[in-house]
């Protein structure tokens, strides 16, 4: 017996298929040669997205070939080749909506979302650009002068796109909302993600409303792209209905925008696309994605029934986006795209220290837990951070519990003052105001002159104080404040590893964001395929539909 039949015979029985399945109308024809029996050929055919896939009974054992046609008559091949199922070719491309990939100029329906303070660095963006991958400069947190350094840089490298820039709500500072609004509308910035809104405000409708004209169709074009990232169903209803008119006459007035940009706003979602961000890492409302998404599909579709947009909004997902398998999930609940956040931080392009991406590929599912955020602070909101190797969330939470309890610094009891001093601080906490009145006096000198007279205000701007800055202190490795970083993070993170463990992406020095976006979405291909086949009756060992990196 040849070496070849032994390693066949030994391979023998390990698919099965089910023959209630099975459909003989049609005959499979082809050189046996290209017939796979082992497990590795039998999944580097499964692999072979770009041909179909004929699965074939010979001798009582199955094999998959993407070589051959099918045909309706036996002639010329032996009667011991039974044919079973197929599966056609399936390019990347076809997952999500395709309009996406037009509307976008991109090769696939996935993103990377804006991580705050540069996170979403240039390099990040730009890596993924130069792959047609569509990704967001993390612009929240950043001041002007740095954003507008970054526009350059990413228009410079990227001259014909693709790239977003996020516009994060900022209603603690509405001027600084503006100004980054006045920056992309001077620099032609195209694409915008809205993140953090509570309410639509005049800034990002100036925004929309500014890109709007006739062509010489007398179409309605619309120059200024909007992708709003969304979590509840009543500031999902504010990006698919048009802009509110209050705000529309306001823009009239002050100038901002003309009569016609007005007239053509009434016809126009806010958005052409909605992320529905489901538990990520940041700001969350940790909402499950298999009970989110289904409501504002569902919700899309009656605005749309309402409005009769020519164009639909399209609704995406993100948030739990880090496996072909997560992917692959919500495509199959009708995604128009993924968006991935969390994972993209570990990677090397991304604006974090070392010691952070470390800690990010060290992290496991459970390793997260929700702390106050700096920028909404006094209002109460928190973000999902990383509690894995840091005090930050823990020391963040006293901070909460103090400002709770008491109406400014000095009703604190002297030994807890001493405390935050000594444990959290390390600074006096008359320097720290002095450093924070120091700052506001140029940021925000309003702010500043309420605090003399708000003793509460006061103490929330010493405690965003610590805030603030433990997310720099992450994204620079700050000697010594190790124990201080803020790391957002999601269960994703700990979903990412989980898969990538034991592959070359298990070290954070050889994560590069192209090839992450890569092996996702071909792994959500190959995985659709071969759900495919197992609905149509053909039974895989785990081993044979695995797809690590």
């Amino acid at each position: 017996m040849k070496l070849v039949d032994t390693i066949l015979r030994q391979n023998s029985n390990e698919l099965k298929f089910s023959d209630v399945f099975s459909n003989h109308n049609q005959v499979w024809q082809g050189s046996l040669d290209s017939v796979a029996f082992d497990k590795e050929g039998i999944k580097t055919k499964l692999l072979n997205l770009n041909k179909p896939c004929y699965i074939i009974r010979f001798e009582d054992e199955i094999g998959v070939t993407n070589e051959g046609y099918l045909s309706n008559s036996n002639h010329g091949q032996t009667g011991k080749v039974e044919m079973l199922i197929t599966v056609p070719p399936l390019a990347i491309q076809q997952l999500g909506d395709p309009t996406f990939l037009d509307f976008h100029n991109v090769k696939y329906a996935y993103a990377t979302g804006a991580m705050a303070q540069g996170i979403a660095s240039e390099e990040l963006v730009i890596a993924l650009g130069k792959e047609k991958i569509l990704s967001s400069f993390g612009a929240g947190g950043l001041s002007i002068s740095r954003i507008e350094a970054a526009i350059n840089r990413i228009q410079q490298a990227l001259p014909e796109g693709p790239y977003i820039f996020n516009l994060l709500h900022n209603p603690s500072e509405p001027a600084i909302e503006r100004g980054v609004v006045d920056l992309y509308l001077k620099y032609g910035v195209r694409t915008v993600e809205a993140s953090a809104f509570l309410d639509l405000t005049d800034n990002i409708v100036y925004y929309r409303c500014a890109g709007l004209s006739l062509n010489p169709a007398h179409k309605i074009e619309i120059k200024n792209k909007v992708i709003a990232k969304i979590s509840r169903r009543e500031v999902a209803t504010k990006f698919l209905q048009p802009a509110p008119t209050k705000i529309i006459k306001q823009l009239v007035a002050q100038g901002l925008i003309s009569e016609l940009q007005a007239k053509l706003a009434e016809q126009v979602p806010m958005a052409d696309d909605i992320t529905v961000e489901a538990d990520s890492g940041g700001h969350t409302d940790n909402r499950p994605l298999v009970c989110l998404f289904p409501s504002i599909l569902e919700l899309r579709d009656e605005i749309q029934r309402q409005y009769a947009y020519e164009k639909p909004v399209r609704v995406g997902v993100a948030g739990g986006i880090a496996t072909p398998q997560s992917a692959l999930a919500a495509f199959m609940m009708g995604a128009a795209y993924v968006v991935t956040g969390s994972i993209n931080q570990s990677c090397i392009e991304a604006g974090t220290s070392e010691h952070t991406k470390q800690l990010l590929a060290q992290a496991d599912m459970a390793d997260v837990m929700m702390a106050p955020a700096a920028d909404m602070f006094e209002m109460g909101v928190k973000l999902q951070v990383l509690k894995r190797g840091t005090f930050f969330p823990l020391r963040a939470q006293k901070l909460s519990d103090l400002y709770k309890t008491y109406d400014s610094i000095e009703d604190i009891p002297l030994a807890e003052r001493e405390k935050l001093e000594k444990q959290i601080f390390r600074k006096s906490l008359e320097a720290i105001w002095e450093d924070t009145a120091a700052y506001l006096s140029q940021r925000n000198p309003d702010k500043l002159a309420k605090a003399a007279n708000h003793p509460k205000l006061k103490m929330a701007l010493i405690f965003r104080w610590y805030l603030g800055l433990s997310s720099r202190w992450s994204n620079s490795g700050e000697k010594g404040r190790e124990t201080d970083y803020q790391i957002w993070c999601g269960p994703a993170m700990g979903s990412f590893n989980d898969w990538v463990r034991g592959s070359y992406l298990a070290e954070p020095n050889n994560r590069k964001v192209v090839d992450v976006a890569n092996h996702i979405m071909r792994g959500a291909a190959f995985l659709y395929r071969v759900q495919s086949l197992k609905i149509q009756g053909l039974q895989m060992p785990a081993d044979y539909i695995q797809y690590q990196p």
